[in-house]
């Protein structure tokens, strides 16, 4: 927390560290009471300190220290050698007839210079690049489903031919795979590269606000611009499908059953170009699949905790539970059975569980401040939280972790991201400076949207709140009305779609909204669900509701 803008406690000299601070050194970035500020500029009385009231604290420019002359300070700028100079600097001969700036003038250039290009990196070059991450994503999608088609096609032709053709059958399939497989591998680690080159368009956009935002001189002259790189886009993957063929049934079956023609995976220079404003949400892509009329019950499965509370897609085959004890359960969704238990590791109950994009379960311990992730059934520390207690948890498309928190005192609620356990974004406020969220021991879920936004369940407030990924408020949905059970909205758990629709259970009406990626309501899944909590869905879009009461897991088939 920022001490200067903390509620906490007062700012304490810098020297005696108990006297409020009256004043603050320019020069050396120091706090200081007014009976401490002789003594501050003692030690070394010949060096120029800047003293000024505290409230005006960085109002002096700190000018840059000489290279040649250490405790000389720069406040000219040599054109010719392109280089910082002090008064000592000038009097020698190796300036004489060079052109002279101030440094002042040199640094609002450099200053615009950086907000300009600054300015091309937020509004042309990171949302150009967030569409070809959402474009790379749309092919990956549809590519899936051509070769699905193509895999069918083979199929059904398969079932015309006799027993004795099966194994040529699943050669020709398993050549496909091979074939999907690689593009999708190649499109992935191109999708990967770009998501890397955007989280380092993002770092360098922090890096230019520090340097602009500072009155260390050096800082600017030191900030280094990779902008010329990224200018220059990555290549568009342009996956080629290959095609089946079938042949006639005749005697030789290998040749005339039909062969399935190369697949390639070409790469287009050109294939992408520049935005020429700054974009709207990206990532949104045509409908791919519509709801369904009536959402239906595929299989419902029990789980034996007294209250269920969470539920996790580890595949499309298995689930994690989370109840009121301190186990994790494993369960095989078709059979239904019990496959695996993890105890936590201090003994307390989880708070909430989710699934990695490698495939391990994280699951936050809100008595132990910590969250805690599962490899080879050894479970790990990965943030330990001082003065905080987490609540949610998910993992991101790019394998960070989100985590939903609340202070000690619970006067304070934000979301963090973090890599590994090194905090990258903190979201806490709007741009007035008021709360996004409601604080107090409320529930609250958080997850990220195909779109990249945050959505948050926060269920003190009634709402679910929404912020893109730089943090910044898109909107709240508050519920719908009418309710089925015309009770206030009271939202649980939450989870996105394909579709980047956002999936909220409504505990007290015992049923899901859907809403769109804007905060448009479209519908609710009823279903008989009983005190719904948790939700998460599987890749190919079934939905899982945890019943609380009910202690069961339901499956449910909302899209077509």
């Amino acid at each position: 927390m920022d001490p200067r803008t903390s509620a906490q406690d007062v700012m304490r000299c810098d020297l005696c560290e108990t006297t409020v601070v009256q004043m603050h050194c320019d020069t050396c970035l120091v706090n200081l009471c007014k009976a401490c500020v002789g003594e501050h500029m003692i030690p070394d009385q010949f060096k120029k300190h800047e003293i000024v009231p505290f409230q005006l604290r960085k109002s002096t420019p700190l000018y840059p220290v000489c290279k040649s002359h250490s405790k000389e300070r720069c406040e000219m700028y040599c054109k010719q050698c392109d280089i910082p100079v002090c008064a000592s600097c000038l009097t020698s001969d190796k300036h004489l007839g060079h052109k002279l700036l101030k440094v002042l003038q040199v640094l609002d250039e450099k200053k615009d210079k950086i907000l300009k290009e600054q300015t091309e990196l937020k509004e042309t070059i990171y949302p150009t690049y967030q569409d070809i991450a959402s474009d790379v994503q749309n092919r990956m999608i549809q590519l899936e489903k051509e070769y699905g088609d193509l895999s069918t096609a083979i199929t059904k032709h398969g079932e015309d031919w006799h027993r004795e053709i099966d194994k040529l059958v699943k050669k020709l399939k398993a050549e496909v795979d091979k074939m999907k497989n690689t593009q999708l591998q190649t499109l992935q680690k191109h999708l990967d590269e770009i998501n890397k080159t955007m989280s380092d368009i993002k770092d360098e956009i922090d890096s230019m606000d520090v340097a602009v935002n500072s009155n260390i001189i050096s800082k600017l002259f030191s900030l280094s611009s990779e902008i010329d790189r990224h200018r220059n886009l990555p290549e568009k993957m342009v996956p080629s499908l290959p095609k089946f063929a079938p042949g006639k049934i005749q005697a030789e079956f290998s040749k005339l059953f039909g062969t399935v023609s190369s697949s390639s995976l070409t790469s287009d220079k050109h294939g992408y170009s520049m935005k020429t404003q700054k974009s709207p949400e990206a990532g949104s892509f045509p409908p791919v699949k519509q709801l369904l009329d009536e959402p239906e019950t595929v299989t419902t499965i029990d789980t034996g905790y007294r209250n269920l509370y969470n539920v996790a897609c580890l595949s499309d085959e298995e689930i994690w539970t989370r109840g009121n004890v301190n186990t994790i359960k494993l369960y095989s969704i078709n059979q239904g059975s019990l496959l695996k238990s993890i105890t936590t590791k201090s003994g307390n109950k989880p708070i909430n569980i989710a699934v990695t994009r490698s495939g391990d379960l994280v699951y936050t311990d809100y008595n132990d401040r910590t969250v805690n992730i599962v490899k080879n059934e050894k479970i790990e520390e990965v943030i330990r939280l001082q003065n905080w207690i987490p609540w949610s948890i998910c993992s991101t498309s790019s394998g960070d972790l989100l985590v939903i928190m609340d202070s000690d005192d619970y006067t304070q609620t934000k979301a963090v991201c973090y890599s590994g356990s090194t905090e990258k974004q903190t979201i806490q406020f709007d741009d007035k400076g008021n709360p996004l969220y409601s604080f107090g021991y409320y529930y609250k879920y958080i997850t990220e949207n195909r779109n990249l936004d945050i959505c948050v369940s926060d269920s003190r407030a009634d709402a679910v709140v929404v912020v893109n990924q730089a943090g910044k408020l898109r909107f709240r949905y508050t519920g719908q009305t009418p309710a089925p059970k015309n009770q206030t909205f009271y939202p649980r758990g939450i989870t996105t779609d394909s579709q980047s629709h956002i999936l909220t259970a409504d505990r007290d009406n015992e049923c899901v909204h859907i809403i769109d990626q804007d905060g448009q309501f479209l519908r609710y899944i009823n279903c008989g669900l009983s005190r719904p909590w948790g939700l998460c869905i599987d890749t190919n879009d079934n939905l899982f509701v945890a019943q609380c009461n009910k202690r069961q897991v339901k499956k449910i088939k909302y899209l077509q």
